[in-house]
């Protein structure tokens, strides 16, 4: 029987005391965009769940100010 071993990732959020993610900071916001897109995952992002939220709702609000691409070519 072989188990798998849990990363234990921290929040990068949460060690540096961010409370609130501007949707204007592109360059943070696209280390989370896959390469398709695509938001990434918090298990994949090592984000906390409140901060996926926010990260997530975040990029959409860049999005919809065409600040992030909705797809990439």
């Amino acid at each position: 029987m072989s188990q798998k071993k849990q990363i234990e990732r921290s929040c990068m959020f949460c060690q540096a005391n961010i409370r609130e993610l501007n949707y204007k900071d592109t360059r943070t916001l696209q280390r989370y965009i896959s390469s398709f897109g695509k938001i990434v995952p918090n298990k994949r992002s090592g984000a906390c769940t409140w901060h996926q939220r926010k990260l997530a709702l975040a990029i959409k609000r860049a999005r919809f100010m065409s600040l992030l691409p909705f797809v990439v070519k």
